[in-house]
């Protein structure tokens, strides 16, 4: 599918149902590396639990989208991320929020999750959507896995939307300090939940990496059940 932006141009974007046709909405903001058949996967669990999931091609103004896999895989996905116009990739993830939130299908609240490039993209996307420019009308959840970009924006953006963040101890790209100094920001704010996991690296819930941390994945997920269950219900869930 594809959907309008700001700019009148249309962006590619792939949707997923749950079983019974409609639900709460989640946006899904991409790894580095695109719509990776990891991002699939993820995006068919959170619509077996009952949400409606909306990716948007992030990287579509750049004309190369991915997805990157193969032994190139990782060069790729840090070129396409440092080349990215971060400003249109915040623009474009709120028009992705709020085309999800005038869909049919979507009958409940609209939250946004996403991993790594997208964990800290969708920090900024939730700030911009709560601020006067964005129109004031924020996400209703966030939910980040390890978003590498959040020790650059916690000392300008907050979020005040009820959000999870998920975080390795042993990320080779985000030291424990940073880490800890990131838990003690974040968690200033009212109805924010910050976790860590021993052991785990970056990037430790996609299963075709080899950073991936069977147990750390299996805890974060199904934590970001729970909080979603309570934070996003779904008529399932009630």
């Amino acid at each position: 599918m594809s959907l309008p932006t700001d700019d009148g141009l249309r962006m590619p974007a792939h949707l997923w149902l749950p079983a019974s046709g409609t639900g709460p909405g989640l946006v899904f903001l991409q790894e580095i590396f695109g719509i990776s058949g990891y991002v699939r996967r993820r995006a068919q669990d959170l619509a077996d639990l009952g949400y409606v999931v909306l990716a948007p091609e992030i990287y579509w103004r750049m004309g190369d989208v991915g997805p990157f896999e193969g032994p190139d895989a990782m060069d790729r996905g840090l070129a396409a991320m440092s080349s990215i116009d971060w400003q249109s990739a915040v623009l474009d993830g709120a028009c992705a929020v709020r085309h999800l939130r005038s869909l049919d299908d979507v009958t409940g609240g609209v939250g946004l999750i996403g991993f790594c490039f997208g964990g800290g993209l969708g920090f900024d996307v939730a700030a911009h959507l709560e601020s006067p420019e964005g129109g004031g009308r924020g996400v209703d959840a966030f939910v980040s896995f390890y978003g590498s970009a959040l020790p650059g924006l916690v000392d300008t953006r907050t979020v005040t939307a009820p959000s999870l963040h998920h975080f390795g101890l042993a990320d080779q790209y985000i030291d424990d300090e940073t880490v800890h100094r990131l838990e003690a920001v974040l968690t200033a704010q009212a109805g924010t939940t910050f976790l860590t996991y021993e052991g785990a690296d970056h990037a430790f819930d996609n299963g075709d990496l080899p950073l991936h941390h069977p147990e750390a994945s299996a805890q974060a997920w199904a934590v970001t059940q729970q909080w979603l269950e309570e934070h996003l219900p779904t008529p399932r869930a009630g």
